[in-house]
């Protein structure tokens, strides 16, 4: 392997070996993010003791997040034009090993949930970052050998990250879990450093300033209509007002979008009956995924009675069988059409999610591990089928704004998911908690089931269809 020249990184042209050591500077990235955005969720019931404060407030920690990947992801493509890829990578891993170091310092939850919106905003650039440097080093014949070893690396991460950080919390109490990032920061910044190239495009390239500026607003005032509601009623001036400013920001978003010649999110993509199928499942995966994600732990510690670590080992069976159905699903997509395969995964996690409702304290961890499996078995299957439905419609550059697109839309699903089901279980704890403690979960694993039921509808609008040239 020879040396890298400074400034142009390990190039497509250089040896396997080299060729594989930014394959592990990207996972070492993009892991530090997934498991920062889930051993999180195993912690809830200590931080609501410790802090004071319900679910309608703990929820941003979690929707937070989400909602900061999501309003910076859209940018990922500029920053590597502009800058390079490795001025990005280090640059951005950088600021997320600050962040987890400041969650793990956290002094309120004011402090904590700034801390998570920093690290969500540095989520949304390295993730897609991953794909754009693989596609770059990694010739079109070996990209799936190359995306298969990232995908379950990636995948497996969400498995052992909640049973880790479950065991963490118990040994060493809930900071803990911020830190285990860390060793995973400095090693992807050492390897980022050495691995990466730094070609920018040779003219500065517009970015939608405006764009990014509206939807950041908007999901702010999106996400605190339910908390403020839940706090003042919703028929409340304030919540109104900010129900207004919401949906004017939204619509200013929309209408900037549409006529700005550099959108963040073309909505002309829209216009494909195929895409906007595939993008509202989406948007109910994010709900499903990362709704669950945050009520299961919570259920699992104060309905079943399970220590932190317990509620982490519950997830594991669950995670690893997420990777396994994805190699099956990708497998399927190959050779059959990609909305059979979807409506199977939709109504696999419906499933699951019903059973759950019925679920309590007597069920028993092996039972409770068992709906799991095959909910995420469910949302396995339908990953690969639904990248490739959301896309095999468009050519060109759309292709490549739509895959970007229904990332976005996946997150905002995961981030109005979390915000909603949390302050909807807290409203019900507050009403009906005292007397009957499982029955608010139950609720919001209908609320979820439901969403996943309805989505089977535009899964029918994913069909076949030449690329449009």
């Amino acid at each position: 392997m020879r040396p890298a020249r400074r400034g142009d990184g390990l190039s497509g042209e250089n040896a396997p070996a080299s060729r594989a050591l930014v394959v592990a500077t990207m996972m070492l990235g993009t892991i530090s993010t997934i498991l920062s955005a889930t051993i999180v969720n195993v912690a809830f019931p200590a931080l609501i003791a410790e802090f004071h404060v319900g679910h309608d407030t703990l929820q941003w920690i979690a929707a937070g997040y989400l909602a900061a990947m999501t309003a910076t992801m859209l940018g990922t493509a500029w920053l590597v034009e502009t800058f390079g890829e490795r001025t990005t990578f280090v640059a951005t891993l950088a600021i997320f090993l600050v962040a987890s170091l400041l969650a793990a310092g956290s002094w309120n939850t004011s402090a904590l949930i700034g801390a998570r919106v920093l690290q969500g905003a540095t989520a949304g650039i390295l993730q897609p970052l991953a794909m754009i440097v693989l596609f770059r080093v990694y010739p079109v014949n070996e990209r799936g050998r190359a995306m298969g070893i990232y995908g379950f690396g990636i995948v497996l991460a969400p498995a052992i990250g909640p049973a880790i950080g479950g065991t963490l919390l118990e040994a060493f109490g809930w900071r803990s879990i911020f830190l285990l990032t860390v060793p995973f920061c400095i090693a992807g910044l050492v390897l980022g450093a050495r691995t990466l190239a730094t070609v920018r495009a040779p003219e500065r390239l517009r970015f939608d300033w405006l764009g990014t500026v509206l939807l950041a607003l908007a999901l702010v005032a999106l996400l605190n209509i339910p908390v403020v509601g839940h706090r003042d009623g919703f028929a409340s001036p304030g919540t109104l007002l900010l129900a207004a400013a919401g949906v004017g920001l939204a619509i200013a978003f929309v209408l900037w979008e549409r006529r700005t010649r550099a959108p963040l999110l073309p909505i002309r993509l829209f216009g494909h009956r195929t895409f906007t199928g595939s993008a509202i499942v989406a948007f109910a995966y994010g709900i499903g995924l990362f709704g669950s994600t945050y009520l299961v732990p919570v259920f699992a510690q104060e309905i079943a009675h399970y220590d932190a670590a317990e509620a982490g080992y519950l997830l594991a069976p669950a995670g690893i069988a997420l990777a396994i159905a994805i190699t099956i699903g990708g497998r399927l997509t190959d050779r059959l059409h990609a909305r059979p395969i979807v409506i199977a995964g939709l109504v696999l996690f419906a499933v699951s999610s019903l059973l759950l409702t019925f679920s309590g304290a007597a069920t028993g961890f092996v039972l409770l591990a068992l709906w799991l499996v095959i909910g995420r078995a469910g949302l396995g299957m339908l990953i690969p089928a639904l990248n490739v439905g959301a896309v095999q419609s468009l050519a060109g550059t759309e292709l490549a704004y739509a895959s970007a697109a229904v990332n976005f839309v996946r997150q905002l699903g995961g981030a109005i998911g979390v915000n909603l089901l949390a302050v909807v279980l807290e409203w019900r704890l507050d009403t009906v908690g005292k007397v009957d403690p499982a029955r608010p979960f139950h609720e919001c694993f209908a609320i979820v089931t439901l969403a996943f039921a309805l989505a089977v509808v535009p899964a029918w609008l994913i069909r076949p269809g030449p690329a449009k040239t």
